[in-house]
């Protein structure tokens, strides 16, 4: 019984659709990492100051303004591959490009290169974002979107994982400069992807580039006009706002999660190997949850069932707080929470995909995405002087009761346009 519920789960991950989902994921997360993890290593071990190396974190800007160019991988087709694969196999080779030459840069004689070289990762590598999350929704079946996502999830975590733990590792062995050219060999897995992958059927007009700008925001907040006219202007901005809000206290509690660790009495290795290791296995797992349960109870129940689950989840943090310098606790703390915010954060996915048009995927998409990592970039920043204010119980309290608000608003959005595809 159990290996047939077992097999019954995984084999929606073995369809083609959903194989080229997860690899698109790992060659999406690989590059976020070689401009962080890695490259703040590397100008470490180069005495490059702390002070420029927190300058360095401005080269992330594009992965929350792509969606300024996304309408052009809506309006061109630049190749016979298709409007999405050509896109796809442009960026990647100006990734794969950006990756090598960076690695080839000399941060001891020309920093200014390496901010460049730096800034061309990360542009290149969200707009291969774009046209990866636009590929997916168009290329999957409604009732594909949430497994896709799940796969998506567990490829961008490998990804990650190769780039960030991997390269480190690579780094201690071999000079940066080989490391950046094995990371860049390692994406043209993606290329081969792209090649094979088959360019998704869809419909779609010919707009002027003025039109690709206007016409995706014209559709998204106009799209529910035939709802009661009471409530038709609210829906947009509900499904916004439960973007934004659906992830916030996740977001909040992970933000200053190892300076409450250290607080609270546990050393660095202890917090490097509990974390990486169960975090890690825990996220994972929960992306892999994450999609076998949206099958089975639809994609509104989860992100309900989710959200309740990462709000408990969180309160935990506020037990190993009183629980102080506890390794049995923080192993359970942390699995819980990774277990969670990795199953919330695939339905999460889904839900975005299901709430753009395929017209416009890339802008819309991009546009959501951009405003889910909007707390990521700005509550973050805030998260210190509200633990000065409240302490850490109270704070991850807070933290938990925050998730409230997105509840109710799925609720909400559910009733209004009783869609059936959540």
């Amino acid at each position: 019984m159990i290996f047939k519920t077992l097999k019954a789960s995984v084999t929606p991950y073995l369809e083609k659709k959903i194989l080229v989902s997860m690899i698109m994921g790992f060659v999406s997360g690989l590059p976020l990492l070689l401009t962080i993890t890695l490259l703040q290593a590397w100008l470490t071990d180069e005495n490059i100051s702390k002070s420029t190396i927190g300058l360095f974190a401005l080269i992330g800007l594009p992965y929350s303004l792509k969606f300024l160019w996304a309408p052009l991988f809506d309006r061109y087709v630049i190749s016979a591959l298709g409007r999405r694969r050509g896109w796809l196999l442009l960026s990647q080779i100006f990734l794969i490009s950006s990756i090598f030459f960076l690695g080839q840069s000399q941060p001891e004689i020309n920093l200014y290169n390496v901010a460049v070289l730096s800034l061309a990762v990360t542009f290149f590598s969200a707009s291969q974002d774009i046209v990866i999350d636009a590929y997916r929704r168009e290329s999957l079946r409604e009732s594909e979107q949430t497994i896709g996502a799940s796969a998506y999830v567990l490829g961008y975590r490998f990804g990650a994982l190769a780039a960030g733990a991997g390269g480190l590792i690579l780094a201690d062995i071999y000079s940066y400069s080989l490391v950046y050219t094995i990371m860049s060999l390692i994406m043209i897995l993606g290329v081969i992807t792209t090649l094979l992958a088959e360019e998704p059927k869809v419909e779609f007009k010919s707009y002027t580039l003025r039109e690709s700008i206007i016409e995706p925001f014209k559709e998204f907040f106009t799209r529910y006009t035939a709802i009661n006219s009471n409530i038709k202007v609210m829906t947009p901005y509900l499904i916004l706002l439960f973007i934004l809000l659906y992830k916030v206290g996740d977001t909040m509690a992970h933000s200053l999660s190892t300076n409450f660790y250290l607080d609270i009495g546990f050393s660095k290795t202890e917090i490097g190997t509990i974390v990486k290791f169960f975090g890690l296995g825990a996220t994972l797992l929960g992306a892999f949850l994450g999609g076998a349960i949206s099958l089975k109870l639809g994609l509104y129940k989860s992100l309900i069932y989710f959200g309740i689950f990462q709000l408990i989840a969180t309160l935990g943090f506020s037990i190993l707080y009183y629980a102080g310098n506890n390794t049995m606790m923080l192993i359970t703390v942390i699995s819980l929470e990774n277990l969670a915010a990795g199953m919330g954060y695939t339905a999460y996915l889904a839900f975005i995909a299901h709430m753009t048009s395929k017209e416009f995927t890339a802008t819309q998409f991009a546009l959501m995405t951009a405003l889910m990592s909007l707390p990521r970039t700005f509550l973050s920043g805030t998260s210190g002087y509200l633990v000065e204010l409240l302490n850490w119980d109270l704070y991850f309290i807070f933290c938990s009761l925050i998730a409230i608000p997105a509840l109710i608003i799925l609720r909400r959005i559910k009733f209004i346009i009783k869609d059936e595809k959540i």
